[in-house]
């Protein structure tokens, strides 16, 4: 208990044993805890309103973390403990890496919540940095007609990036702003509960999997992210810059509404 690291509780029980010969004045042992944490300079704890969790069956109440604490925010296991609303608070105040200091707003990620389908780039650029919202250029206009082509709407799926926060120049994201970031994504995924995860690119595949293959060894064939379904395909900027490979991004999309339309 917090308490314990403090002392409060070791001083409370010697505060409360009166000396020989010395009448103390009535005081509860409430005004004594609250005595010395104003001592102290400790913010005293006062009990929340319940929250109703509205996507909960039971309706039972909670209180969420407080993220606005820094060092609650900056533990490296913090994200995993999160509620939807309080991971989007983190991201947006995270200063974890250097990129904090040049992006203009995080990229937290848009769509569905309880989607089957998540989309994973690498990083967000210029029109994300500038609109909060990842693939809105038009890598985002291509991903957009990628998914209409199966049938499938924008706000159907989920679509996120493993960096929150767009890399100066649009640079390949750097190994330790991975792994600053990652605990968010990995959230991300844990809260939605996908059925499949569409890696697009090098960069997002790389992350994901933990691996250096090149991408052509990782096409082709259903991958597993901790027992969730996962396919590698190109980035929707790639093919703008090669668009002889959108034969082979339209396979791999095949590969995953098999995948989506399997018992």
């Amino acid at each position: 208990m917090w308490q314990n690291k403090i002392g409060v509780e070791s001083w409370l029980s010697c505060a409360s044993r009166p000396r020989k010969g010395f009448v103390a004045p009535v005081t509860t042992r409430d005004q004594l805890r609250n005595q010395y944490l104003d001592a102290i300079g400790v913010q005293r704890w006062r009990p929340r309103e319940p929250r109703v969790d509205e996507d909960s069956k039971t309706g039972s109440a909670w209180s969420p973390i407080d993220v606005t604490d820094a060092a609650v925010a900056s533990t490296p296991n913090a994200a995993a403990r999160l509620d939807w609303e309080s991971l989007q608070t983190a991201v947006a105040g995270c200063t974890r890496c250097a990129l904090h200091t040049t992006r203009t707003q995080t990229v937290f990620g848009v769509g569905s919540r309880s989607a089957r389908w998540m989309f994973v780039g690498e990083a967000p650029g210029a029109d994300e940095d500038a609109q909060g919202e990842p693939f809105v250029g038009r890598a985002g206009q291509l991903l957009n007609a990628m998914l209409f082509a199966m049938g499938l709407k924008r706000e159907e799926v989920f679509i996120a990036n493993v960096l929150k926060c767009r890399p100066p120049g649009n640079r390949d994201p750097q190994p330790d702003e991975v792994e600053q970031c990652e605990p968010y994504l990995i959230r991300q995924i844990e809260l939605i509960q996908p059925k499949l995860i569409v890696a697009l690119g090098r960069h997002a595949a790389h992350s994901l999997l933990k691996t250096d293959l090149p991408l052509a060894k990782l096409r082709g064939q259903t991958l597993n992210y901790h027992g969730t379904a996962l396919i590698v395909t190109y980035h929707p900027a790639y093919l703008l810059r090669s668009p002889g490979e959108k034969r082979k991004a339209w396979q791999d999309l095949c590969l995953a509404k098999a995948i989506m339309e399997s018992p």
